[in-house]
Parts: structure tokens; C-alpha cells; sequence
């Protein structure tokens, strides 16, 4: 049998284990997952691949019949059962990155924070239904994977994830069906799906844009215009939430791809600023009613903004140590805020959030642990130049660029992001740890 056709019968089979004990009870699942067990055993890190997927993306938001199902819930089961069976099957062949190390000092931090917070129920909420399996994933897409060739196919399914979003966001869009102020574009916001934030919207449509820009050069000619057709669905999906951080992430993505592709400086830069220009135009966010030409408040606009950052500046001055804890920002924000319009706002920076729910501590740790990804991320780029694994390599450059930018108006500290990219370095520093900067892909 095909090793794609086992991956997919494996997958299936976790289905049908979870409709099966929906159906039928407890007995009806154990009794699967004692048949099932040597598929979990073997493509654990596949059914790992898939519960990021689903989180990351909130597909069964996005598409509700699938909700009934609780697959994340199902996926992430038995992605936790097949880490400790390789755990414990695999504990001599266990390798220990320092990235992990600051990773892990990062997360006791935000722990902290949680046992320190103003409002303990709704940092211990975000934490346990989180930011948990945040860390337990991070482990496991590291530490999972056996082979190269089980990388590759994950910047195709990134790709082809952002691609159904950006087709549903679009469609939304001309449907008029769940629109922010009469403009912005949102997925589930119905159902209260993280994906009804136009601002979070954008951001799970980043990850895999940055992916799609480096496919573009591979594979045959059909192949480079799939590619492309991808990429344009999903910059006209970020267009149409009308984010300045998504913006800023697409422009930032084009700049870094023309740096990797060329030696000057100068281009890139002239390419990139009328680039932001004309996305600016085209996104309309001049017609938006809030941070438009027109608002006449300061709900969400730049004002706005400096508001809430001046508050999370204020939170850590107030909590040097641990900040006001996980989540809490929004729920503290009467309290710190020198401007109070009768409402609560967001942050809307990865960096005051830091700041502001985990204090200085926390967000000094937070740049090592940053730092360590940027150095780890630009030595791959270097090793794997000539490489079969370049386009992960430059893919996990541009998300981690595009990460730092966007961040500037995008809360994704605590969300997955940077911490998939995180663990795909480690999972990737790990399988090509043998491969010098003088090996070529016809040397492999």
C-alpha cells in the first residue's frame, strides 16, 4: 500500500473511531482503538499535523458541519497518545533543542501569570483550553517526525487550508454575510468563532501566504500556476478583512521574498512601498468606520491603539513580575486606561500584549525566546540553501518576519503561529542536522 493511501486510512480510521464511540459508547471506542492502535502508532505525526490544522484554522468553525464531530477534540487525543507511546518507546533517541529550553522558561512564565492574575478564572480558562496544548504540540510536531520527507507535505496543507478560508471569506464578502462594520470580512462570526475577528482572520490567512510565496518557484510549470493562483486568493482574502496588520504581513512577505532572490536592497524596498500603497487603496480601509477618514470616534483607531498600548505600558508598571495575567488585558483595561469611551478595548500588539499580561519578565522572555527562533530560523536558511528542504526553510524565514510585523497590530503572542513555526524549526534543525551548506540536493 502507498504511504499517502496509509496516512489517509489512518486518519479515516481515528474517524471512525470517535463516530463510533458517539454511536455506540465507550466499549465500541476501545475496542477501535485497540484495532487502531498500530495506525496511531505509525502516523502520529500526521494525526498530530491534522489537530493543527483544525485548531489553527478552526475549519470545523469555519465550516459548522463539522462541529457535531468534535474533531479537534478527537485529533488531539490521540496525537497526545501517540507522543507518549514514542515517549516511552523512543526515550533514548529523544533530542533536547535549547530553543525548547526557552520555550519551556517562556511557558512556566505565563503559568505564573495565570497564579497572579487579576481575574484567575479567565487566565486559567485561556491556559488549560489553549495555551496547553500549545505547549504539548509544540513537543510533539518537534520531536514526532522520523523523516524529511514527513515536512514536506505540510506547507501544501497550510496552503490548501488558507485557500478554503480565503474562498469562504470572499464569498461572505460578496453575500454580505457576517460583515464588521459594513466592510470588513469575518468567517463564523455567528457561532462566535475566533475567525469572526477580521483582525484574526488575517492572521490565520498569513501563515500559509507565506508558504505559497516560496512554492512558487518549485515543481513543473502547472505546478508554479496553481501556486500562484493560490497566493492571489489568498492575498484577496487578507484584502478583504481590511487589517493594517495584514497588510503590513503581505507587504513584509513580498519584501523578505525579493531580499531572498536578490542582492540589493533598494528594489525590494521601492517594490514594497508602492506595494503597501496600493494594497491600502485596494482594501478601502479608508471607507472603514473605524480607523477610516471618516470616524469621528477613537473606538478602534490609531488613537485607539495608542490608548490600549499605553494601558498594557501601565498594567506592567503596575505588575512588573507578572503583568495582569493571561487574557486579562481586555477585562483590565478600564483600570489602566487613561481614556475611558465606555468601553473595553483589545490590545491589538503581540508585543504590549506580552507586556501587559506577563510583565517585564515575561516579556523578556519572550524576546529570548524570539531571538532564539530568528537565530535558528537564519542558520537552517543558510545550511539548507541547496537543499530539497529550502522552500520549508525560506517558508519558516518569511512567516517568522511576517510574524514580527504583523504583530505590531495583531495580538498573537499566546495563539499558534509562532509556535508551530517554532516547532517546525526544531522538528527541521533536527532531521537536516547532517547536511552542511556545501551539500546539494543531487548529493543526497
Amino acid at each position: 500500500m502507498k504511504r499517502c493511501n496509509q496516512l489517509w486510512l489512518a486518519f479515516g480510521g481515528c474517524i471512525l473511531t470517535y463516530v463510533a464511540w458517539a454511536l455506540l459508547g465507550t466499549d465500541s471506542l476501545l475496542l477501535c482503538a485497540i484495532i487502531l492502535f498500530p495506525f496511531i502508532i505509525n502516523h502520529s505525526f500526521t494525526i498530530c499535523v491534522f489537530f493543527i490544522l483544525f485548531s489553527y484554522f478552526r475549519l470545523h468553525e469555519a465550516f459548522p458541519i463539522l462541529m457535531p464531530l468534535h474533531i479537534p477534540l478527537l485529533l488531539a487525543t490521540f496525537s497526545i497518545a501517540g507522543l507518549c507511546i514514542h515517549l516511552w518507546l523512543k526515550r533514548d533517541e529523544i533530542h533536547w533543542h535549547s530553543l525548547q529550553t526557552f520555550f519551556l522558561l517562556f511557558s512556566f512564565w505565563v503559568f505564573i501569570s495565570c497564579l497572579l492574575a487579576t481575574n484567575r478564572a479567565e487566565a486559567f480558562a485561556t491556559f488549560n483550553n489553549s495555551f496547553i496544548k500549545i505547549i504539548i504540540m509544540v513537543f510533539a510536531i518537534s520531536w514526532l517526525p522520523t523523516k524529511q520527507k514527513q515536512l514536506k507535505p505540510i506547507p501544501i496543507l497550510l496552503i490548501l487550508c488558507g485557500v478554503s478560508l480565503s474562498l469562504l471569506a470572499l464569498y461572505n464578502r460578496i453575500n454580505g454575510i457576517g460583515l464588521v462594520e459594513g466592510t470588513r470580512v469575518t468567517i463564523g462570526r455567528d457561532i462566535g468563532s475566533i475567525l469572526g475577528d477580521p483582525n484574526d482572520l488575517s492572521l490565520a490567512l498569513l501563515f500559509p501566504l507565506s508558504f505559497a510565496l516560496t512554492n512558487i518557484f518549485q515543481g513543473s510549470k502547472a505546478q508554479r500556476t496553481m501556486t500562484a493562483l493560490f497566493m492571489i486568493i489568498l492575498v484577496s482574502g487578507i484584502i478583504a478583512t481590511q487589517s493594517r496588520g495584514g497588510l503590513l504581513g503581505i507587504t513584509s512577505a513580498f519584501f523578505t521574498l525579493m531580499l531572498l532572490r536578490s542582492r540589493s536592497i533598494v528594489i525590494p524596498s521601492i517594490i514594497s512601498g508602492i506595494g503597501l500603497i496600493l494594497l491600502v487603496v485596494f482594501a478601502g480601509i479608508s471607507d472603514r468606520s473605524s480607523g477610516g477618514s471618516g470616524e469621528e470616534g477613537i473606538d478602534e483607531s490609531s488613537m485607539g491603539r495608542l490608548f490600549a498600548w499605553e494601558a498594557a505600558f501601565r498594567m506592567a508598571l503596575a505588575n512588573p513580575l507578572s503583568g495582569v495575567g493571561l487574557d486579562n488585558f481586555y477585562f483590565n483595561y478600564f483600570f489602566y486606561s487613561t481614556h475611558w469611551d465606555g468601553k473595553n478595548h483589545a490590545v491589538h500588539s503581540t508585543w504590549f500584549q506580552i507586556l501587559g499580561e506577563t510583565g517585564f519578565i515575561g516579556f523578556l522572555l519572550f524576546i529570548c525566546l524570539l531571538v532564539g527562533t530568528f537565530t535558528l530560523s537564519y542558520r537552517l536558511l543558510n545550511r539548507l540553501r541547496n537543499h530539497e528542504m529550502k522552500p520549508i526553510a525560506e517558508g519558516l524565514w518569511i512567516g517568522l518576519i511576517t510574524f514580527c510585523v504583523s504583530g505590531t497590530f495583531l495580538t498573537q503572542g499566546t495563539t499558534w503561529p509562532l509556535y508551530i513555526l517554532i516547532s517546525l524549526l526544531i522538528a527541521l534543525d533536527r532531521l537536516t542536522s547532517n547536511v552542511t551548506t556545501a551539500h546539494s540536493i543531487s548529493a543526497q
